[in-house]
């Protein structure tokens, strides 16, 4: 099984076949995190986040189930991020490094890379994420019960209609956060234009016999977009969170050598994502999605001749 809807299939099952395979990988890193906690509640994370793609991707069949379902993974997710913001945070550290070899050879960002690993360790040891992986685990175990309820239009034309609104309110999206990204520039702006390009990676992978080739090449890019774009939101943060100034980061001195690559790298980071941006979601969303609806509608499997005779 894969995290790919079956034209072959009828709608309704497929999606409730995806969600619970994401939903029970979720727990089972739920279930490794007290043992490996940084690696299980990022694997965790991402299964989340699939789960949430496919709502989006069918929400105008059944928009109340989505949205309920939806807010309750955000919810999860929001319980398990503090763990994963400190990695993050090293490893933006360890990028900046990286990239500014000559500037940093002196170790000078390794005081500051001192203090987030501390500050990622006490996360990991303290009560309160044993607490966040119990409420965790029972949020997606109720979810699992739920999926039973949902029911999806199985009739190719109706299930197809479905499938490439989902796709084309996402495409909506990108482009909305992407014109504000380029008109303002601001943090949120990149985070949503950031959210919406994960959102529609996720959906390429669901639509991979259904959305109108070449597919190969768009994915490829859409992956890229979406790493700069995680950079750059933990850039962002990492800027934040030493212009408040609320957790001792290290001397001035290495503060300010932080600060200065900081700026540097967001600089980068920006350029290059509105460009690759540009290039991904440019182009108007109905007319993204119009192959897509009709390939649908063709490749769609029509039901069996009792279920259609009971849908009518």
């Amino acid at each position: 099984m894969s995290f790919r809807i079956d034209p072959r299939l009828p709608l309704t099952g497929e999606v409730r076949r995806i969600l619970a395979e994401e939903i029970g990988k979720a727990l089972a890193h739920l279930d490794a995190a007290s043992s490996r906690p940084e690696q299980a509640l990022h694997k965790c994370r991402r299964r989340l986040k699939n789960v949430r793609a496919l709502l989006r991707l069918v929400r105008s069949a059944d928009e109340t189930f989505c949205d309920t379902e939806n807010q309750c993974y955000r919810n999860v997710a929001g319980l398990l991020a503090g763990p994963r913001e400190a990695t993050a945070l090293i490893e933006t550290i360890d990028r900046l490094a990286a990239s500014f070899p000559k500037e940093s050879s002196g170790d000078e960002l390794g005081a500051v890379r001192d203090r987030l690993v501390a500050h990622q360790q006490e996360l990991h040891e303290g009560s309160g994420l044993e607490a966040a992986i119990g409420a965790a685990t029972a949020a997606c175990e109720e979810g699992l019960k739920r999926i039973e309820s949902l029911t999806l239009p199985d009739q190719p034309e109706q299930a197809a209609d479905v499938l490439a609104d989902g796709a084309r309110s996402t495409l909506r999206r990108a482009r909305k956060a992407l014109d504000k990204a380029r008109s303002r520039g601001e943090a949120n702006d990149f985070h949503d234009l950031r959210k919406a390009a994960k959102t529609h990676g996720m959906h390429l992978s669901l639509l991979g016999r259904l959305w109108p080739t070449p597919i190969k090449a768009r994915r490829k890019a859409v992956d890229q977009l979406g790493e700069q774009l995680g950079e750059l939101h933990d850039v962002l943060v990492m800027r934040a969170l030493l212009d408040s100034g609320e957790r001792p980061l290290g001397s001035p001195e290495d503060k300010k050598l932080l600060g200065k690559l900081l700026k540097r790298s967001e600089k980068h980071l920006k350029k290059t994502c509105l460009a690759e941006a540009t290039e991904l979601f440019g182009d108007s969303p109905k007319r993204s999605t119009r192959k897509l609806a009709r390939k649908a509608r063709d490749d769609l499997a029509p039901l069996p001749e009792d279920a259609s005779a009971a849908a009518s």
